[in-house]
């Protein structure tokens, strides 16, 4: 196996883990889906991976300038398409304080505009999705 392999394993019920790079993800379906609400849905760790990716260049922006973080946010907003089913927009806002430098306002959103994973979104990759028999039971 890779270091670029994650495997997703599958603890029971609604849950469903995925071990990558030394680290365990959990997820969990809703109540209302059918889990138990203890842990993350799937499609909301890919919504958070968004706006924690911004997060990470708008931190790094700062920290490399030595302004502190303390007061700065990042609000994601999701506009559903006019269907009602899906997201038509994903929209981040970055929230600063009076005392935020005026002149790195450009600079701090062309930085979290660098998202790497909002640089996949937009240039995708090609999925395959295929059954391979396994030989014996391992961990993940």
């Amino acid at each position: 196996m890779s270091t670029t392999d994650m495997v997703v394993t599958f603890p029971g019920g609604a849950k469903v883990d995925a071990h990558f790079m030394g680290v365990e993800i959990k997820t969990d379906q809703s109540v209302k889906s059918g889990g138990e609400g203890s842990a993350p849905e799937p499609f909301v760790l890919f919504l958070a991976s968004i706006a924690t990716c911004a997060g990470i260049y708008v931190a790094r922006f700062c920290q490399s300038r030595h302004i502190s973080t303390d007061d700065i946010r990042v609000v994601q907003k999701l506009t559903p398409l006019p269907s009602g089913k899906g997201i038509g927009e994903i929209a981040l806002e970055i929230e600063v304080p009076p005392s935020f430098p005026e002149k790195y306002h450009a600079a701090i959103m062309r930085v979290a505009d660098q998202c790497a994973v909002k640089k996949t979104i937009l240039d995708p990759p090609q999925f395959s999705v295929r059954t391979v028999v396994r030989d014996s039971p391992t961990q993940p």
